[in-house]
């Protein structure tokens, strides 16, 4: 008898307890945000929407519901709810210039989005979305100076990341710049780039040491599987002999504050080949579990901005031997993320570019893009079937 009222109390007591902490296990980034690289395979597809009229500056990232949602302009936002068949109206997310790096934030589901009041440097106003991007509302928020005592400026690159392995596991984190007052070439060996971070879910933002190299500006990142972050950037000066036509990396060994073995990425393109000033790009990790499966956007001619192109890393960014074609036409300012397990976006690669007329989402999945050209920069891994 009393054997029995004892597994009674027990299961009263604890296994409700128990119950709960499995229920939230499911709950966890790990679960939620990662899946199989099957999912990216199958049929090769790709289709392209038209999105925004007029205007610039692309943004594109995934709610935690699989919403799509393509930030654009000064400052709105279309959503997407199956995956990127069909958008919603224009939202305003708040009037000013767009600053890039809208952030997710895969802990509980905010979005962050940043706005500057005419083209930076310039003042900030951090908006914050509860709703996976139906409505925003201003937050106050502190953003600290880096190393050298900058305050850095959002405008424009891709978005932001919540790192999700290591230590620094729940970091929001997204590239930012130094303008060194105003954009014009007599100030360009002045620029930099960096990134800020948050460890409080957006209150407050650190900003990382400088990147090591001058003359940088619009910048990507991506965590890899083993928690270090891969940075790349545009480049619009460098010192003599130093090639500014090509995209620059490092990498960060300790969730984004510092950045080592900086060279260039001779492979990709950073814009038209016709001109030093580069352009926008885009990077996104694929949601794969184990698998560091990068992909890069930007346009990929030799002269115009033209010929937007994606090209595949399966590396961590060390080699990119695949590239494919996606729009011949018109192609500038880019972004691009990949969709989330579970959802209507999962499997799918989503980029957001500067098109003839407005903005365009093109949508495809990593089988169609191994369908493109090798670039003679590495192998393609033997798990990897084209």
């Amino acid at each position: 008898m009393f054997y029995n009222k004892f597994l009674i109390v027990f299961w009263c007591l604890y296994v409700p307890s128990a119950f709960l902490l499995a229920k939230s296990a499911k709950t966890t980034t790990s679960l939620l945000v990662e899946g199989v690289v099957d999912s990216f395979l199958g049929e090769p597809r790709l289709d392209l929407t038209k999105v925004h009229k007029g205007g610039r500056f692309p943004n594109v990232a995934i709610a935690m519901d699989g919403t799509v949602l393509a930030v654009w302009n000064g400052v709105v936002v279309k959503r997407s709810e199956d995956g990127g068949d069909t958008w919603g109206p224009v939202i305003s997310v708040g009037k000013g210039f767009m600053g890039g790096g809208v952030t997710v934030n895969e802990r509980n589901g905010e979005i962050f989005a940043f706005v500057e009041k005419h083209h930076p440097p310039a003042d900030l106003t951090v908006y914050k979305s509860k709703d996976h991007g139906k409505s925003w509302k201003p937050l106050e928020v502190e953003i600290k100076p880096d190393s050298k005592g900058n305050a850095p400026s959002m405008h424009m690159n891709d978005h932001g990341i919540t790192l999700r392995h290591g230590k620094h596991a729940g970091r929001l984190i997204r590239a930012s710049r130094f303008y060194a007052g105003k954009n014009h070439s007599s100030k360009w060996p002045q620029h930099y780039t960096n990134a800020i971070y948050s460890d409080d879910g957006g209150k407050t933002w650190n900003t990382s040491t400088p990147f090591p190299a001058n003359g940088t500006g619009e910048a990507t990142l991506a965590e890899l599987s083993d928690g270090r972050v891969y940075y790349n950037t545009r480049r619009h000066w460098a010192e003599e002999g130093a090639n500014p036509r090509r995209r620059w990396h490092a990498w960060s060994e300790d969730g984004g504050v510092n950045w080592k073995d900086f060279s260039i990425c001779e492979i990709l393109p950073d814009g038209p080949q016709s001109t030093n000033y580069g352009c926008m790009g885009g990077l996104t990790r694929l949601a794969v579990k184990g698998r560091d499966i990068m992909i890069y956007c930007n346009c990929d001619s030799a002269g115009g901005r033209d010929y937007g192109t994606a090209w595949a890393s399966f590396d961590g960014g060390k080699t990119w031997p695949v590239k494919r074609l996606v729009e011949a036409g018109r192609f500038a300012y880019s972004s691009i993320t990949s969709g989330r397990p579970g959802t209507k976006s999962e499997g799918q690669i989503y980029l957001h570019f500067e098109s003839s007329g407005g903005s365009t989402v093109a949508r495809f999945n990593l089988s169609w893009l191994l369908k493109g050209k090798d670039t003679g920069d590495g192998k393609l891994p033997d798990w990897v079937s084209k």
